[in-house]
């Protein structure tokens, strides 16, 4: 098995003080001196560290930290060599725990990640500052919601790689009858790391027969047969961005009922695309795709919300489901994924990862998302 890997652009001027500067602004509007990172994605958003261990504390605009500076980064031993290479632009200090280090420059109110820390690292800050520990929610995580050009090219890599690694199994004949779902889930991973992916995404559901009803199925050595749906949820993760497809096939010539309820689900993801635009609410966009599911009679075998956000993590903000009121901006990149599962029998889903470009546009079939995923959603027959 071979491929050439897909290729990357060339890169762009680093992101990270920009970032920063934003997160300023925002801690300095929720009342804070001082955040501390310690959720490594987010450490990996400010300054571009990939390591296990590290942690950064940035001053609230208008504030510095210790020193006189308006950030400062700490790792351990280990990354001595590598934080010097990522993390060029701020100071750094080696020691460990890196959190207590930088809690112990901290004064006035200190803010922390309270979804990333524990109650006994919250302790153990409590012991080395001095400073007020304020608990912050998303202040990072409401930056990484919307996408900058660099990080979209990534994404768009990703998608990039899943989309042609699922053509080069198709055409090798590498889902058919007698595989199992284990063997044909190894063997997309495989092409997605040898054409560039640093891996999938996340455990690649391939999803034969009655399993393509479970949503979240997780491959085993159940052998494809005849006259199966053949689910696939699978993506590349590639610069530590993820992208994320789902695409279901028949073994043979499908039955009406295998037909109806992909064609169901692929009208719906159409209309959830349409409804994908600048301005409208993640409720808004579910309810879009899912009021035609009911019309056809299958809204309670939809049993999951319409997307959900892509980038260093899988599932990020924004939120596509029934209920949720936040606003979509531009340049958030979501799933569309309705599906219908019927227990016992089989299930369709049909997924891609795009960006929000813009407010409808009259006469646009997809006003203002633009698709990444570009494999063909058609009942494809194999």
């Amino acid at each position: 098995m071979t491929a050439a890997p897909v290729p990357a652009s060339p890169p762009a001027d680093p992101p990270y003080a920009a970032r920063r500067g934003r997160l300023a602004a925002s801690a300095a509007a929720a009342g804070i001196d001082a955040l501390l990172v310690t959720n490594l994605l987010n450490v990996r958003y400010l300054t571009g560290f990939t390591g296990s261990n590290g942690a950064l504390l940035l001053a609230a605009e208008g504030s510095t930290v210790a020193g006189g500076e308006p950030a400062v980064f700490c790792t351990d031993g280990r990354y001595l060599t590598q934080s010097a290479a990522q993390v060029p632009d701020l100071r750094r200090e080696i020691d460990r725990p890196s959190d207590v280090a930088l809690a112990r420059q901290a004064s006035g109110r200190l803010g922390f990640e309270a979804a990333a820390v524990t109650v006994a690292a919250h302790a153990a800050l409590a012991a080395a500052t001095g400073a007020e520990l304020v608990p912050t929610q998303g202040l990072v995580e409401e930056l990484r919601a919307v996408k900058d050009a660099g990080e979209i090219e990534s994404l768009r890599r990703a998608c990039a790689v899943a989309d042609r690694a699922l053509a080069e199994l198709l055409a090798a004949g590498g889902v058919r009858a007698g595989r199992t779902e284990r063997e044909i889930g190894l063997d997309l991973d495989q092409r997605m790391r040898l054409l560039g992916a640093d891996g999938p995404s996340f455990e690649t559901i391939v999803a034969a027969g009655a399993h393509s009803a479970v949503p979240h199925h997780r491959p085993t050595g159940a052998e494809l047969a005849a006259g199966d749906l053949v689910k696939f949820d699978f993506g590349a993760e590639v610069d530590g961005y993820h992208s994320d497809m789902t695409r279901t096939f028949v073994l043979g010539r499908p039955a009406d009922w295998q037909r109806e309820i992909h064609d169901v689900v692929l009208q719906a993801q159409q209309a959830g695309r349409r409804a994908a635009v600048v301005g409208a609410t993640g409720g808004a966009v579910d309810a879009a795709a899912r009021d035609l599911v009911t019309a056809a009679g299958y809204g309670d075998a939809f049993l999951h919300g319409l997307g959900h956000g892509v980038g260093l993590e899988i599932h990020e903000a924004p939120g596509l489901a029934r209920g949720l009121t936040g606003i979509i901006a531009a340049d958030m990149c979501v799933t569309v994924e309705p599906g219908v599962y019927l227990a016992g029998r089989g299930g369709v889903r049909i997924e891609d990862s795009g960006v929000v470009r813009g407010p409808a546009r009259p006469g646009q079939p997809e006003p203002g998302y633009e698709v990444l995923t570009t494999t063909p959603r058609e009942l494809l027959q194999l």
